[in-house]
């Protein structure tokens, strides 16, 4: 069965219902298995990637580009391959020693898109994403830099990732009013066990009418239920990944965390299905998301997130999961 497509937000762009995130290229993931991973998803119907200049994620300023250049090669390595496929990435994060190799300036942004696009081998990305917000570069100057990175061609959308919401509106308003190229996407953090989104930046999205581009559906794994109470984090995983170990931990590594996912396996092992496809298919059950990014650090790690695209989630389950993890929707405050 084909994957199912849809329109990102307003815009005319129509991409797969999955996307698939590259962030473990070049350190969790060699090359090779990379290139599997890559094969396995276009295989599944995956037409949209995303990736970052900063990525490998856990990487160090000696990594950064790596992923980008792994997923350029790949893109390269058969003829029209690039033209098959959406592909996004992201600037913001530090990518050199200097000052200005970081943020939103106009100097930093113009200078990380060529960087973007010589890594990646290609003239053009489809969606360039602001990685975060940078509160010491005025709005302006950004939504002046990135109209002149459409403009000029080399970006055909742009788009927001770690947002928060109130930030995310004074920028759309700022757009309307300078008549730039305005946001047309969100990627927010999103899965079963983080759910503080639903509050105020959904509903933003909604009245925007833009995409959402959901990363951690699995909570770093964590949704798979291959990690157990009580033991340290398996080597290898996210959880124990350079740089990025210790944010894994306090995310998802807790108590809290792990009794949820005990009783989500639960309702999975009742409902018949991995558990790893019941959490990506409660995602896609939002109406308002365009599609969530699968990570992967092995090709067969695919195989359950995939099947969440042709997963019917039954709406008495989607309530049931809605009312477990309800909790989710309030960070701390729930605790």
């Amino acid at each position: 069965m084909p994957l199912p497509t849809t329109r990102l937000g307003r815009t005319g762009l129509v991409v797969s219902r999955l996307a698939l995130g590259t962030m473990t290229f070049g350190l969790q993931t060699d090359e090779g298995a990379a290139q599997q991973i890559l094969d396995t998803a276009a295989a599944g119907g995956i037409n949209f990637l995303d990736t970052a200049d900063v990525y490998p994620l856990g990487g160090t300023l000696h990594t950064v580009g790596r992923t980008e250049e792994i997923l350029g090669r790949w893109l390269r390595a058969a003829p029209g391959r690039r033209g098959q496929f959406v592909l996004a990435t992201k600037a913001v994060g530090r990518v050199g020693p200097q000052d200005w190799n970081q943020g939103a300036s106009r100097k930093h942004l113009l200078d990380a898109i060529d960087a973007s696009l010589r890594r990646l081998r290609t003239d053009y990305v489809d969606l360039y994403q602001l990685h975060m917000d940078d509160p010491a570069t005025p709005l302006d100057e950004t939504l002046e830099a990135l109209d002149t990175i459409v403009r000029s061609g080399r970006a055909r959308y742009v788009g927001v990732s770690n947002f928060l919401a109130y930030r995310l509106a004074l920028a759309l308003g700022r757009a309307a009013l300078l008549r730039t190229a305005s946001f047309v996407s969100v990627q927010p953090r999103y899965s079963l066990l983080f759910r503080e989104i639903e509050r105020e930046l959904l509903p933003l999205a909604a009245e925007a009418g833009l995409g959402v581009i959901p990363y951690n559906p699995l909570a770093g794994g964590l949704l798979t239920g291959k990690h157990r109470p009580g033991s340290a984090p398996a080597e290898g995983t996210r959880f124990t990944l350079g740089t990025a170990a210790g944010r894994y931990q306090e995310r998802y590594w807790s108590e809290r965390s792990f009794a949820t996912v005990q009783q989500l396996s639960q309702v999975a092992a009742e409902a018949g299905v991995p558990l790893a496809t019941l959490a990506v298919a409660w995602v896609m059950a939002n109406p308002l998301v365009t599609a969530p990014l699968l990570g992967a650090s092995r090709p067969e790690q695919l195989e359950h997130t995939l099947a969440a695209a042709t997963y019917p989630i039954a709406p008495d389950l989607k309530a049931r999961l809605d009312a477990l993890t309800h909790e989710y929707r309030f960070g701390d405050a729930a605790r």
